[in-house]
Formats: structure tokens, sequence, C-alpha cells
């Protein structure tokens, strides 16, 4: 490098920030995928999660609706799966692309690696292709209703690295673009999207509100020098009460959905096992909030990761639902 620093190698010298010091990239992958690796966030995983538990939601609710499951389901759950992985890869890729001048400035980004000169601007935009072509591949496989609905998902994708530039909710495009699956999943297995995978959605959106501000608050001194905006800024000490409406929110829209899916075909059994999901995800939502610590950036950070159990515990209920 012309400044003088040390040239990237993808050893675990490059490591970012943010990532667990134990992660499988670091220390299993090949050197040289390293670098991609980590702008796809595999060495974080639970951006992945995130992604792909609405997507499940989606595909449980959809079965329940119609007590038909099919064959075809498995490949639904699995390609959901791959789907989110690659998904997730490009549109942090994109996001890194778009963000690389900020994330510059910012300690807890800095380290990411197109800033760090790990990775350049015309290999991450190489990267995000490939990535995003593999999922048009998997998308395929799934009915026409559904690929629409994959190919409209682009859209907010794109959108959401600007919303941080004109809005104090980025976190709403985060929501809008994070639960598209929760839609796309229904489909797929449906043929069609219904009432109640777009109540479920808007679930998901609540929910992805609820995590992403505990998430952005790591960065409020830096975003407000930068002048990033996100609704931890715009919360500030009030956050613990707007948390509180989003926990709310997501368990009441997502307790509507598994009514709305439930209320012709399934048994009582099935109902009650059912809506158990969002009352049980709500106390967990609930036990996050009586250890939020918005000073605490490593307590920020747990809590935002243990988002992966919060989603997947409706998803144990719908399956023990199915099961009934």
């Amino acid at each position: 490098m012309q400044d003088g620093s040390p040239v990237p190698d993808g050893t675990d010298n490059d490591r970012v920030a943010d990532a667990a010091s134990d992660n499988w990239v670091d220390r299993f992958a090949p050197a040289f995928t390293r670098p991609y690796l980590r702008l796809s966030r595999a060495d974080r995983p639970i951006g992945t999660w995130l992604l792909l538990l609405p997507c499940w939601w989606g595909l449980a609710l959809a079965m329940l609706s119609d007590q038909q499951p099919r064959l075809f389901d498995l490949w639904i759950f699995i390609g959901c799966g791959l789907g989110a992985w690659l998904m997730r890869g490009a549109g942090c890729t994109w996001n890194d692309i778009t963000d690389r001048d900020f994330d510059a400035q910012v300690a807890r980004t800095r380290s990411r690696p197109i800033p760090s000169g790990q990775v350049s601007v015309k290999g991450a935009v190489a990267w995000m292709v490939a990535q995003a072509l593999i999922a048009f591949c998997i998308l395929l496989s799934f009915n026409y209703a559904a690929i629409s609905l994959g190919i409209l998902a682009l859209l907010p994708v794109a959108i959401y690295p600007f919303a941080k530039r004109i809005t104090w909710w980025p976190q709403v495009f985060l929501g809008i673009a994070f639960n598209w699956g929760a839609l796309l999943a229904w489909t797929a297995h449906t043929g069609s999207l219904g009432a109640p995978a777009v109540v479920l959605y808007l679930a998901g959106i609540a929910w992805t509100l609820f995590y992403d501000t505990i998430y952005a608050h790591q960065d409020t001194e830096d975003d407000a020098l930068i002048g990033v905006k996100s609704t931890a800024r715009l919360f500030g000490d009030n956050t613990s009460q707007w948390l509180r409406r989003f926990l709310m929110a997501t368990v009441g829209l997502m307790g509507l959905a598994v009514i709305f899916a439930l209320r012709e075909n399934a048994s009582f059994l099935a109902m009650v096992l059912a809506i158990g999901g969002p009352w049980a995800m709500g106390w967990h939502m609930a036990w996050q909030l009586r250890g939020l610590d918005i000073n605490n950036n490593d307590k920020l950070l747990q809590l935002f990761r243990v988002n992966r159990d919060t989603g997947i515990i409706p998803l144990l209920f719908f399956a023990a639902a199915l099961l009934a």
C-alpha cells in the first residue's frame, strides 16, 4: 500500500472488530477466502439467522394454514437457508460498498474488508454479483409468484444503505428487507400471497426495530459525528419505552397472523400451541429489556446476538402445532 501500512493478508490480523475471536472464518477458512467471507459477514452469522427465521416462520404458518405439508416444503426449508446465507452476504457486500467512506470513520467498522483495504471495490462488486446469481438460481426452483416476490425484494435491499442518510428510521427499511422471506416462503408453499403472511411480515418489521435499535446504540457517538441517522440516536434515553412498544407490536401482530392462518383448518390444540409462539417470544424480548444498558457496547452486542434465540422460539411452537 502506498501509505506504507501493511498489506492485508487475510489472516487473523485482519479480523473484523465485532467478530467473535473463535469464528470459523478466522479459524478454518483458507486465507485467500477470508476477506470475501468477512465481507459477507460469514464470521458473524447472526445476520443470516435474522434474515432466515422469518422465512421459516412464513413456511411453517403456511403449512399450518392449509394442513397440507408436502415433500417440496423440505426444499423450501433448505432453499431458504441457502438463499438467506447468499442474499445476506450479497446485501452486506452492497452495504459495505455504499458505506465504505462512513465505515472508515467509525471505530467498530473501520476494520471491515473494504475500508481496511482487504478487498477492492471492484472485487466486492464481483463477489456481490456472484452471490446474487447463485441465490437467483435457487429462487428459480420456486413457483412464479415466489420468484416475482424474490426479484421485488431487491428493491428494499438496494435502498436500505441510503436510508440512514435521509431518515431517522433506517431500521424500518432494514425490517422491510430482512423480513421479506416471510412473504416469499408463504407464497412458495401456497402459490399466492395471503393476509396472514402480510401480518407476519409486519410483526417481523417490529421485531427488527427492536433488535436493530439495540445494535445501533453501539455507534451513536460516531454516527452523531458523521451525520448518520438511526432510531438509537432518535430515541436516546427513551429507548426502553420505544423497545417496549416494538415488543408489544411484534407479539400482537404475530398473534393475529397465527389466528388468521389457523382459524379455518387447524385444531384447537394446534391453535393454542401456535399462539404460544409469539407469547413466549415476547417474554424473551422482555428479558432483553431487563438487561438493556445503552452505554455498554459489550452488553448491546450480546443482546443483539441473542435475538437468534428470540426468533427460534415461535418457530419451535409452530413446529409443535404442526405435529399436534
